[in-house]
C-alpha cells in the first residue's frame, strides 16, 4: 500500500504537524509513504523523514490545472493507493480522483471552530464527500457532524498525536529562566489570545519578573494587529513577546515553565500533547477535546473559556 498525505502548507500549524507525523510514522508500516504540500512549503519540511517521498505543487488557485495534472502524474507514477487529505486539501484530492478513479480518498477533518459548527460552510465539502472512502475527525463533535452532514458511511475519531523531538534552541527567548509562560498557538481568533493577555495583565503587577511568550504563525492580518495593539494598550510590551513560527518549538518548551492554551474553540490541540512531552505544568480552557488530554487537577488545570478572571486566578 502507498499513502500520500495531502496538505495545503508546511507552516508550523496543528494539521500540518499531524500530516508530517503520519507521513513519518508510515515509513515503516507501508510500502510507500509520501507527502504533498499544495500551496506553500514551510518550517515543517525539515521535519520530514528522508524516506518520505515529497512533492510541492505550488498551486496558485482553486482550479490550477497545471498543479492538478502535476499531482495526477505523481499519483500514477508512484502508484499511490490512498490520498490522505488534510483540512481543505480535500478539494484538490477530489479533482485528482476524478482523473484517477482507483485512488481512494481519506479526509482528515482538523476544523478548529468545532464549538461553532453551525457557522461552517459545507456545500462544496458535502458534494466532495461522495468521493471519500473514510473520514477521520480530531474530536467527537466533528465526527458526529460528519456522520450527520456528509455523504459518508464510515467516520472515525482519531486523536492528534505528537512525537518527542530533541532540538537545539535557536530562538533567542526573552525573559528570565524559570519564569516563562508559553502559549503555542497560531494567531487565529479561535485561539483567543486576547483572553490570555487580559488574564496575564491581572497578575503582571504582582509578578513583574514573569513573561509570556506567544509562539505560532503570525498571519499579519487584522486579528494579529489587534493582538499586538492590545499588548501595547495593556502596557505589557516588556513582559509579552510574539515570536511567530519557530523551527525549534520543542526546545522552546524545554526552556519554558508553564504551558497555556486560552482557546474559545478547539479540536484536540496538539499543543497540549507537546506541553506534556515537555513535562510542562499546563492550563487550558475546557473546550473541544482538551479534557481528553488533561485530567483537571491531576495532569493539568482546566478553566472556562472566555473568562480571563478564572484564567488569571489559575495562573
Amino acid at each position: 500500500m502507498k499513502v500520500l498525505q495531502l496538505i495545503d502548507s508546511l507552516e508550523a500549524g496543528g494539521a500540518e504537524r499531524v500530516a508530517v507525523n503520519i507521513a513519518n510514522a508510515l515509513v515503516t508500516e507501508v510500502s510507500g509513504s509520501y507527502l504533498c504540500s499544495t500551496r506553500k512549503e514551510g518550517l515543517l519540511k525539515a521535519s520530514l523523514d528522508s524516506d518520505v517521498g515529497y512533492l510541492f505543487l505550488d498551486k496558485q488557485g482553486t482550479f490550477d490545472l497545471k498543479a492538478i495534472l502535476k499531482l495526477k502524474r505523481f499519483v500514477k507514477q508512484e502508484q499511490i493507493d490512498i490520498i490522505h487529505a488534510h483540512s481543505s486539501s480535500y478539494f484538490t484530492a477530489t479533482l485528482v480522483k476524478l482523473l484517477c478513479p482507483k485512488v481512494k480518498i481519506i479526509w482528515h477533518d482538523h476544523y478548529g471552530n468545532s464549538e461553532f459548527l453551525h457557522q461552517r460552510t459545507k456545500q462544496v465539502l458535502k458534494l466532495c464527500s461522495y468521493f471519500f472512502s473514510h473520514v477521520f475527525s480530531v474530536n467527537q463533535l466533528l465526527a458526529s457532524w460528519a456522520k450527520n452532514k456528509l455523504y459518508i458511511e464510515t467516520v472515525s475519531y482519531l486523536p492528534n498525536f505528537s512525537v518527542e523531538n530533541i532540538q537545539a534552541l535557536v530562538t533567542q527567548l526573552q525573559g528570565v529562566e524559570g519564569k516563562r509562560i508559553v502559549c503555542l498557538a497560531n494567531l487565529r481568533p479561535q485561539k483567543d489570545h486576547i483572553n490570555l493577555l487580559n488574564a496575564f495583565k491581572a497578575i503582571s503587577h504582582q509578578h513583574q519578573d514573569w513573561t509570556l511568550h506567544m509562539v505560532g504563525k503570525d498571519f499579519e492580518d487584522d486579528y494579529s494587529n489587534t493582538v499586538k495593539q492590545h499588548i501595547v494598550d495593556l502596557k505589557l510590551s516588556n513582559q509579552v513577546f510574539v515570536y511567530g513560527s519557530c523551527p525549534d518549538t520543542s526546545a522552546i518548551l524545554q526552556h519554558s515553565d508553564i504551558g497555556v492554551l486560552s482557546s474559545k474553540s478547539e479540536g484536540l490541540p496538539l499543543a497540549l500533547i507537546e506541553y506534556g512531552l515537555a513535562s510542562l505544568p499546563t492550563i487550558a480552557t475546557n473546550v473541544g477535546q482538551c479534557k481528553e488530554v488533561i485530567i483537571d487537577e491531576q495532569t493539568g488545570l482546566l478553566v472556562p473559556s472566555e473568562n480571563p478572571n478564572a484564567l488569571s486566578e489559575t495562573l
